[in-house]
């Protein structure tokens, strides 16, 4: 028992202190285009801002009024109004007869047709409508900075990028949402490694529904969302199909230029979540169950064998856990989280295994994902899985 205990506290500090170290390396690497030197304009590339809504009334006025602001002059936006029941559509009909210039367009959704998902199909009928050189995705409850867009296209022309990720900052008002977010960042950057993605020979690949700008020519080259009608994880499979392509992917940060308020406290985050973890296991429940344990060891793994261990088996153990508090330290230096947050690391896996567990079961006992107010039946769903595997296992 002593031994295997000491073996398995070498391999938990040899896992967390690779990625660490192959983090410190690498984050340098990745632009922060809020710097001065991405303070530039753009040749001439005109862009069209796509943003799906359903039931957004108390967030979508806020976003459109922040995109009709953008300092960006070749611009025009396409609102999508996804079967909302509640008042979105006439908000974004009232901002768009109330603004100048015409950049704004609107369109409605009352029925959606077989096969898709609600916002996969709103991206793509509005993509469909656009004829710019760029189109960017985004989320209906994303506030931009006036300067965001110009820095984006400047720094993505410069590097000829076709696919351009700005990481957020996340808005955070409360400790379970500070809580529970430390520790997506932490799985997040031990499952995908940011700084892998401009490499065309790493795997790596990325995506972010708050802004995954695209060159319209790769996004048609891969087949435009019509081929990710049933992608439940919609950003990351598109991040996925441009990467399988061979196009350029970057990702940068950009603090304030781009910020949004995910979730409504610690269960905010939970429920956000639950729609999602099932299908990063490809709907598999064994997949799934694995990953609970190999999540649970990984990350209770370090703190239970540091307390419960005896003599120098204690020590791999105390490396471990070590390591993974300079991830909550390196992660403090790009957001608004302190690393004191690493002290519910415990705290945090569990909840993350109940939210896959959750997630596995409530799919499994409705036969699909239900997603404000729509069910997607798990065998369309399964069907229309691409290949990959964005697991962060």
């Amino acid at each position: 028992m002593h031994t295997f205990a000491w073996i398995l506290g070498v391999v938990l500090a040899a896992v967390w202190l690779h990625r660490l170290l192959d983090a410190t390396l690498g984050m340098p690497s990745i632009a922060d285009i809020a710097r001065a030197e991405w303070d530039g304009r753009p040749e001439s590339a005109s862009v069209t801002v796509v943003v799906p809504a359903r039931n957004e009334q108390e967030h979508i006025e806020a976003t459109l009024r922040a995109l009709l602001a953008l300092d960006y002059p070749r611009l025009s936006i396409i609102a999508v109004n996804d079967r909302s029941t509640d008042d979105t559509g006439e908000v974004m009909d009232r901002v768009a007869s109330g603004q100048r210039g015409g950049k704004l367009r609107v369109l409605h959704v009352d029925q959606l047709p077989s096969g898709w998902l609600g916002k996969t199909h709103a991206m793509w009928l509005a993509a469909q409508q656009a004829e710019s050189d760029w189109v960017l995705f985004t989320d209906a409850d994303v506030v931009f900075r006036a300067d965001s867009l110009r820095r984006a296209i400047f720094y993505a022309e410069k590097e000829k990028a076709d696919h351009l990720i700005l990481f957020p900052t996340m808005e955070l008002k409360t400790p379970g949402e500070r809580m529970m977010v430390a520790f997506f960042q932490a799985l997040f950057t031990f499952g995908h490694r940011p700084w892998k993605v401009a490499d065309p020979d790493a795997r790596d690949h990325m995506g972010v529904g708050a802004f995954n700008l695209v060159r319209r020519p790769a996004y048609e080259k891969i087949g435009t969302y019509e081929k990710l009608r049933l992608a439940v994880i919609d950003d990351m499979k598109l991040g996925e199909a441009i990467k399988d392509h061979g196009f350029a992917q970057r990702v940068v940060f950009g603090k304030d230029l781009v910020s949004i308020h995910w979730a409504q406290g610690g269960m905010g985050v939970v429920r956000n979540l639950t729609k999602n973890m099932f299908a990063l296991m490809q709907f598999r429940w064994p997949r799934a169950l694995a990953a609970a344990v190999l999540l649970g060891v990984l990350n209770l793994g370090p703190f239970a064998g540091l307390a419960l261990a005896h003599g120098w088996a204690r020590l791999p153990y105390g490396v471990a856990v070590f390591m993974i508090f300079g991830i909550y330290v390196g992660m403090s230096t790009k957001s608004k989280i302190s690393p004191i947050y690493f002290l519910a690391h415990p705290i945090s896996t569990l909840a993350f295994v109940f939210i896959l567990l959750r997630s596995t079961f409530l799919t499994l006992w409705h036969g699909g994902v239900v997603w404000r107010g729509t069910k997607y039946p798990l065998e369309e769903l399964r069907a229309g899985l691409s290949a990959g595997d964005d697991s962060p296992f």
